[in-house]
């Protein structure tokens, strides 16, 4: 009887350190990328160039921005976790879209992701659970829970439809933090 109570309690601890992962409270995992096609390379000083100069770029085509736009941000608010930065909904050259993440800093935990979200965001407590009531795109995994980051959004999903960008547990299905998305 000893035994199958010993045997019982270590299945149900590995379980629960699986459901929880306690250890990812005191992780943190920084990923710091360049908003795409914002980044340009200069030649550290004193470098020779031997190329020829790269002939003249075409004028930009009226349907097209000549770099990438922010059309909405706002700044990160806390729900369940400290959550501070900014989230931006940026349209890019080629008139895709990503959600930015900047100075994000918030906490690690299990099965975290971002989610483009026609919810309101409410501060505290009552702005935990209402992200999933209404329409949602995840955007994918939390890359990580400091630094900017890009999140793509699919090219069949029209973004002006969504107003809000949420830090979400999708494990306790739980706000970490949210941003209200004010238009440009």
């Amino acid at each position: 009887m000893l035994i199958g109570a010993l045997a019982l309690a270590v299945v149900g601890g590995t379980l629960g350190l699986y459901w929880f992962q306690p250890w990812k409270l005191w992780q943190d995992e920084t990923v710091d990328e360049a908003l795409p096609g914002a980044v340009t390379t200069a030649s550290p000083p004193g470098a020779v160039t031997t190329s020829p100069p790269p002939a003249a770029a075409p004028a930009p085509s009226p349907t097209r921005d000549a770099g990438p736009r922010t059309v909405a941000g706002g700044e990160l608010v806390s729900h369940e976790h400290s959550t501070s930065g900014t989230a931006q909904l940026v349209r890019l050259t080629d008139g895709s879209h990503v959600v930015r993440l900047e100075n994000l800093d918030t906490s690690n935990g299990p099965d975290v992701h971002v989610w483009l979200t026609d919810a309101p965001v409410k501060e505290g407590k009552a702005g935990w659970h209402l992200f999933d009531d209404g329409e949602y795109v995840d955007l994918g995994k939390l890359k990580g829970n400091k630094g900017s980051q890009n999140y793509d959004v699919p090219a069949d999903v029209d973004p002006s439809r969504y107003t809000s960008v949420s830090v979400w547990c999708d494990r306790f299905n739980v706000s970490f933090g949210a941003a209200e998305l004010a238009r440009a």
